[in-house]
């Protein structure tokens, strides 16, 4: 409950008025009352802006997106960083992504921290020579089939070229060696690296493959990167269904599993804006037509797969779908109807990445609890409006630094998995393709809207609402933990989960209980409220 405000357009202007006026400005645009009008518009939010100096954002950076969300969880591709050290172990998957090889022969480099380590002579006399020398050396340690490079901030400064190092040496070693101009300043936050991931991967791996898989109803799953075990548990419930997952980008994946991509009968989207770039590509080449989906919440796990069985019209797949739901409801709505007793009117906040400020909040509708506020760290309106609103949206020059590829179809492997007329006859029944219907309209009104959060702006907002539990990133687990209040980390879900399907719906129920009615955070006073210290303050210039 609001406790400080009736209005969310108070809290809005509260959030706002401690800027000075150009800033107050455009935050002004990037926070937004989600009041849905006829036919559920929603208002219109400024996003994928660069964040104003000085304010302390939760984003992170172009290479962070590239290498360390979308590569990193990939365990036989061997992820170099051309940089500084400091970058690659940024990038080192804290994020607590794991996979599951084979066996103990097949490759595993998600362990390493591969870097160039550039230093200040490779700074001033470039550092191609010593980006030769890393990729010969890790190619005779480990062998890897493949190894892509990433560059950093200097790399792009000085001019080092290494997509003629990769061609180079490609040449020289017998084995597929690509790169990522995923310098970190490249884009306004980590969606730009994503995006460069998504055109190296289709430009130098998607397709490449050869060895068709065997299954009669193949998917790809698309934006699931196995944070605590998620796409393991997504893995066995799809098997159980008898649906074939050829490839996921990129928990739990592998090269061969990107190469034989093309070979699906549908993709299956769950981040939407990490990976609807390739999503789109392997459509226009191949054929392959996608759809959204949301593997975390129990109904929305349901929902998913009901569309998954629509799409391939099986009465042999739907039967044991419906089975295979119908089986594990049963202990999650026990769960739920345990839980939902002492979790039932509390609130959350969620400021998260990806999927996660949306899909998270069906999980916790399914306890009883209301999301009175949500924003994402790197999202275009598109993930906030809906995919209807991209003709709406202007290309600035940020996005103008990310190449557009002009994708065709392949002459030899595009094989549409659908007629128009059969697409179109699904769409008729429900089913929609390359289509998201974006955060906000599934939201209630006068929930509040945060594009970008800042500090500041996350430390009002716990003061205001007081939320029963905020959900973010590691960045800022202990300054809201200091106010209180229970912070559930999910980016790395900390030391728990797995959080998706139906298994996971009942692990995140049980985290959440805890978390909210524990005593503990009753006791936590902030270091501010306890010592007498002087308090330092200082004017802002008041631009005009």
């Amino acid at each position: 409950m609001v406790t400080k405000y009736n209005k969310p357009e108070k809290i809005k202007e509260e959030l706002i008025k401690k800027y000075p006026s150009k800033v107050a400005r455009k935050r002004e645009q990037q926070i937004v009352v989600n009041e849905k009008k006829d036919q559920e518009i929603v208002p219109e939010i400024k996003a994928n802006v660069r964040t104003t100096p000085g304010i302390i954002t939760q984003r992170g950076c172009t290479y962070a997106g590239c290498k360390g969300v979308v590569l990193g969880p990939t365990r036989d591709i061997l992820n170099l960083t051309h940089g500084p050290i400091g970058c690659g172990f940024y990038s080192w998957l804290t994020r607590r992504n794991q996979t599951r090889p084979n066996s103990d022969d097949d490759s595993n480099f998600m362990t390493y921290c591969f870097s160039t380590d550039m230093q200040d002579n490779e700074i001033i006399f470039g550092g191609e020579k010593k980006l030769k020398e890393a990729i010969k050396e890790a190619y005779e340690i480990f062998k890897p089939k493949a190894i892509g490079i990433f560059a950093t901030c200097p790399v792009g400064l000085i001019g080092d070229d290494i997509h003629s190092v990769a061609r180079q040496m490609s040449e020289e070693l017998g084995i597929n060696i690509f790169g990522f101009s995923c310098e970190g300043y490249k884009g306004v936050s980590q969606s730009a690296g994503h995006h460069i991931a998504n055109n190296q991967l289709f430009k130098h791996v998607i397709g490449k493959g050869t060895d068709a898989p065997e299954g009669e109803f193949k998917i790809n799953l698309l934006g699931e990167y196995n944070i605590g075990g998620d796409a393991f548990i997504i893995e066995e419930l799809l098997e159980r269904c008898g649906i074939s997952l050829v490839s996921t980008f990129s928990g739990n994946s592998t090269y061969d599993g990107f190469a034989n991509a093309h070979y699906a009968d549908l993709n299956c989207i769950m981040c939407h804006r990490s990976i609807n770039y390739v999503a789109d590509m392997i459509e226009k080449k191949y054929g392959v037509p996608w759809i959204k989906v949301n593997f975390l919440g129990a109904e929305a796990t349901a929902k998913s797969l009901r569309k998954i069985g629509q799409y391939f019209n099986d009465p042999k797949l739907t039967k044991k779908i419906e089975k295979v739901i119908k089986e594990e409801m049963e202990e999650v709505l026990e769960a739920q109807k345990e839980i939902r007793k002492r979790c039932e009117g509390k609130t959350a906040m969620l400021f998260v990445g990806g999927s996660r400020a949306h899909h998270y909040q069906d999980l916790f509708a399914e306890i009883g609890m209301k999301t009175v506020a949500a924003g994402y760290e790197f999202a275009h309106r598109d993930d906030y409006e809906g995919r209807k609103v991209l003709p709406t949206i202007k290309v600035d020059a940020d996005s103008r630094n990310i190449e557009e590829l002009t994708v065709e179809p392949d002459p030899k492997e595009f094989n549409p998995r659908k007629t128009p007329e059969e697409l179109a006859k699904l769409e008729s029944k429900g089913l929609s393709f390359a289509d998201y219907e974006g955060m906000m309209p599934t939201m209630e009104n006068n929930t509040l809207i945060v594009d970008d959060i800042s500090q500041f702006e996350s430390e009002k907002l716990i003061e205001i609402y007081k939320p029963d539990i905020f959900c973010a990133g590691i960045k800022e687990k202990y300054a809201v933990q200091k106010t209180g209040t229970p912070m559930l980390q999910l980016h790395s879900y900390d030391y728990g989960g797995p959080f998706a399907v139906f298994k996971g719906a009942i692990n995140f129920y049980k985290t959440v209980d805890r978390m909210v009615n524990a005593k503990v955070w009753s006791y936590v006073k902030p270091p501010w409220k306890t010592k007498v210290s002087p308090v330092l303050e200082a004017a802002l210039v008041n631009e005009s």
